[in-house]
């Protein structure tokens, strides 16, 4: 078999890594086409004055032992087990993320924690009738006034649109078994914010950064004899009637293949296909990624804050999440004296922000950074500005009615298997793009029929359950 992939993104790559496997015995060509001069996507790492960042935070945790074995086969020892500690930043106080009550309790004051379990309460007696929205699912889990305390804030910078036209599908992923009940009953009797998945205490990071899986991937792949396109943008996948048969490059190069895996934005691989109805078209285009302008600090201090990374729900400042790399590993840094900052800014190709100049973003991220508290002014010493387009697929209220149909048509083109964050229109972390690419590997080898439109970011493991530690992988049970 002659296969393309898509990007060099988590799903792409882990994908074409499967397939390497293979090179020599049923599959005969295997071409990787990344746009970007690095592999990783949204997960690749980059040096700033001379330490190693990621883009964002980006920590790994799975309890899917086929994810865990594959990435401890990818990154081998050259791992660290990381004490979670993320908070949310309001009104002038940290607040623990998870919530743990006695924490909110004092950050709040005893009369607007009063006012908060007043609010929970009625809830209970008088619950909300609409919980399609992200607004009304919230509320109805922890009352309105702590919803808009520890979730509005924040989610309408990230999506730029209000909680009342964003989708639940994003609360039920993202929040499922977060609960105020839960986080009252853990700080009574013990800690297990460790069972909802995203909440993980723990999680496992590669010692040169989360970029440097995929870079190992990369090298696997070129050692079996695959081939890697840097810098090489794929302009549009080729059909006839319902097979995919070919790419066409940014340079108009055709070339056939057996399959093709497409990690490429599903808005512009659906749209430059040429053979959707224009009834089609239309939803195609109503779906929505959200841009990310990311604004590096460095700062000449070590002691900053302990945290990986503050979700900041102030509405007085623009940055929505700000990451501290010194609280990773110690490689990251190596012997620098200095710590480099992450600020996130969230915005649309359409936004004045998007096209701002980097010496306005940078005057922003130092003026910011030094209104929350966290940083002086004088100990800034320099900044750089990386922009993200398309990097978060929009939950919009009935997005999911545009996106269906579009997964149907796209599900009836033969031998394209459409993954990962982008191509597949799903809020993925990490371990679920593995596990996209894991599976549509599969599919193309063995013939296995995994429905790749069904792994979500919710979705539950019913093999083994594993976790990865400080020695490998240890088995905690079975279904």
């Amino acid at each position: 078999m002659r296969i393309a992939v898509i990007g060099g993104g988590p799903a792409g790559l882990t994908a074409a890594y499967q397939l390497s496997k293979e090179l020599g015995k049923s599959v005969e060509t295997l071409d990787v086409y990344e746009a970007s001069d690095v592999v990783g996507g949204m997960s690749r790492s980059i040096r700033l004055w001379n330490q190693t960042v990621d883009l964002g935070p980006h920590r790994f945790f799975s309890k899917d032992k086929r994810i865990n074995t594959l990435w401890l086969e990818v990154v081998g020892e050259d791992f660290h087990i990381v004490q979670r500690k993320t908070r949310i930043f309001y009104n002038k106080t940290f607040f623990d993320y998870p919530i743990r009550a006695f924490n909110a309790l004092k950050g709040l004051g005893i009369w607007e924690a009063t006012l908060c379990m007043a609010s929970y309460f009625k809830q209970k007696v008088v619950p909300v009738k609409d919980t399609s929205t992200f607004e009304g699912w919230v509320t109805s889990r922890f009352g309105s006034r702590l919803y808009r305390i520890f979730f509005k804030t924040y989610s309408e910078k990230l999506w730029g649109i209000k909680c009342t036209e964003l989708d639940s599908d994003f609360a039920s992923q993202r929040i499922k078994k977060l609960s105020l009940f839960e986080a009252v009953k853990n700080a009574l009797v013990f800690r297990n914010s460790s069972k909802h998945a995203t909440l993980v205490e723990q999680f496992a990071y590669p010692v040169n950064g989360t970029g440097s899986v995929y870079t190992k991937m990369m090298d696997k792949i070129t050692a079996r004899g695959g081939k890697v396109h840097l810098g090489t943008p794929v302009e549009k996948v080729v059909t006839a009637g319902n097979n995919a048969q070919a790419i066409r490059l940014e340079n108009g190069q055709e070339i056939s293949y057996d399959h093709i895996v497409s990690t490429m934005p599903l808005t512009l691989l659906a749209d430059r296909l040429g053979t959707m109805p224009e009834a089609l078209t239309r939803k195609v285009q109503s779906l929505k990624f959200r841009n990310t302008i990311l604004v590096y600090l460095q700062v000449d201090r070590t002691d900053l804050f302990p945290d990986q990374w503050l979700y900041i729900h102030d509405a007085e400042v623009e940055t929505g999440r700000i990451t501290n790399f010194r609280n990773w590993v110690p490689r990251l840094y190596g012997d620098r004296q200095q710590s480099v900052l992450c600020l996130e800014y969230w915005c649309n190709f359409e936004d004045e922000r998007w096209s701002t100049e980097d010496a306005t973003l940078m005057s922003l991220a130092r003026k910011e950074i030094t209104k929350i508290g966290l940083a002086a002014e004088n100990e800034i010493l320099d900044a750089y500005v990386f922009r993200i387009p398309r990097c978060y697929p929009v939950y919009f209220s009935g997005y999911q009615e545009m996106l269906k149909p579009v997964q149907e048509f796209l599900g009836k083109i033969n031998n394209l298997h459409v993954i990962g964050r982008y191509g597949a229109y799903k809020y993925n972390n990490q371990d679920h793009s593995i596990l996209m690419g894991m599976l549509a590997a599969e599919n193309i080898l063995t013939g296995a029929g995994h429905d790749l439109w069904e792994i979500n970011t919710d979705y539950e493991v019913y093999q083994e359950s594993a976790t990865i530690t400080k020695t490998g992988l240890k088995v905690t049970s079975g279904n």
